[in-house]
């Protein structure tokens, strides 16, 4: 099916396609029916849901059927597409920047986040009283997402970050030697399980306690930033998936969007 480009803001530019096409994320593997749809056209599709926050039935009739574009995004979340792209975008960055691919130091945080009606894994968080999910992030001190693990508000920051550590790919422990994180996570029973599973370093990073208002804490800020670059997508002021794997998607995909307009700005 041929598709011409629609010219909305959330559309990728031929830049930033080309460097998505060069990953090939979409190879045919097998007998099969072969592929009628424009990827770049389901792409464009994906990020006007996130960036706009509509429903996919909402989606402007320049794009292909709201159907299809969501078979796409879920397929591409269950098999790792979105997280893959998002790592291969991620080492690149970091290259350009005169940086290894893989970072030596990580901040872990948690931001609670209400879902809606259309159910699915969720819980009450009683520090924050939010009723909803927890989106666990591990970034690079650039801000670039390293992990992203979406679970119940009412799971506590320790018991969401082992889940969390416990999926990062085992390529980011190669370099990795320490990991960050805020007051929510001490306890030296975990301190302890990240230090000797993994064979990192685990510090708390804390404001000065004889110090009021704001503060700015040195190194761990940086995660706080990457939850505002989130939070610039519509689709994410909630949760509004039933799967948290596509809660997940969502999160690599802003991601992805962010790491692409710094690697081609448009």
């Amino acid at each position: 099916m041929c598709h011409k480009n629609a010219g909305y803001p959330s559309d990728l530019t031929d830049e930033q396609w080309a460097i998505i096409e060069a990953l090939d994320i979409n190879k045919h593997w097998g007998p099969g029916r072969p592929m009628r749809l424009e990827l770049r056209a389901v792409s464009n599709a994906i990020l006007y849901v996130l960036r706009t926050g509509c429903q996919w039935r909402y989606l402007p009739k320049d794009y292909p059927n709201y159907n299809s574009v969501y078979y796409h995004y879920h397929k591409w979340c269950w098999d790792g597409t979105w997280e893959a792209v998002n790592t291969a975008l991620r080492e690149r960055v970091r290259r350009e920047a005169g940086r290894e691919g893989q970072p030596s130091l990580a901040i872990v945080d948690s931001q609670s986040v209400k879902t809606t009606e259309v159910g699915g894994e969720h819980g009450f968080d009683g520090g924050k009283k939010v009723n909803g999910r927890k989106r666990h992030i591990l970034v690079d001190t650039m801000g670039n997402l390293l992990k992203v693990l979406a679970h119940a508000a009412n799971i506590g920051e320790r018991a969401g970050a082992e889940k969390l550590l416990l999926k990062v790919p085992e390529k980011l422990w190669t370099r990795l030697a320490k990991i960050l994180a805020d007051g929510g996570y001490i306890g030296d029973d975990f301190k302890d399980w990240v230090e000797q599973t993994f064979d990192v370093e685990f510090e708390i990073s804390l404001r000065p306690t004889d110090k009021k208002g704001f503060i700015l804490v040195p190194i761990r800020w940086v995660v706080e930033r990457t939850f505002a670059w989130l939070g610039r997508h519509r689709r994410l002021s909630k949760d509004y998936e039933r799967l948290t794997e596509n809660s997940e998607g969502m999160v690599y995909l802003a991601s992805v969007n962010r790491l692409l307009n710094r690697l081609a700005p448009a």
